[in-house]
């Protein structure tokens, strides 16, 4: 007996990149505020349609890029923080640290996130739950099974998420 084929399409370009400044803070614990090149990669599985793809690189390479152009050149701050308030306006983000520390950036320069942390991980899921929802959006009833994204802040240092969709 043959076993059941399975397919995913990987994406891992060079230019699906994004460079970032963030720090990781915790109840007792902030690192300093510090940058990475970050590097995105994408794996989608899904059913093989018949037209025989699993689906369009095309498509997976335009809303990777689009997301990654988001973080670019921004400093990310976690909006789900326990231990960092984050004050909004038009004009500035201020947030202040469970120490007393204020960083004040202009609005322009940031992604206010909906995350706890801005680790690697986080920032792999998030990119995640944009991508999931707009595969979905513009491939429709494709057949995804799994998506997942992986976020290097540097070589050999990446963190996976991985969703059954």
């Amino acid at each position: 007996m043959v076993g059941e084929q399975r397919y995913s399409v990987v994406v891992s370009k060079d230019y699906l990149k994004f460079a970032a400044a963030h720090f990781i803070a915790f109840p007792g614990f902030r690192e300093p505020l510090h940058g990475h090149n970050y590097q995105v990669s994408v794996s989608v599985e899904a059913d093989l349609g018949p037209d025989g793809y699993v689906l369009d690189f095309g498509l997976v390479k335009r809303v990777a890029k689009a997301l990654c152009e988001e973080l670019d050149e921004r400093t990310l701050l976690p909006a789900r923080s326990e231990c960092l308030r984050v004050t909004e306006s038009p004009e500035a983000v201020e947030v202040t640290t469970e120490a007393g520390h204020v960083f004040r950036f202009p609005a322009r320069d940031v992604r206010l996130l909906p995350i706890a942390h801005s680790s690697a991980e986080e920032l792999a899921a998030y990119l995640l739950g944009r991508l999931r929802d707009a595969l979905r959006a513009e491939a429709g009833g494709r057949g995804l099974i799994a998506l997942e994204v992986g976020v290097a802040e540097a070589p050999g240092q990446v963190a996976y998420c991985r969703e059954a969709v």
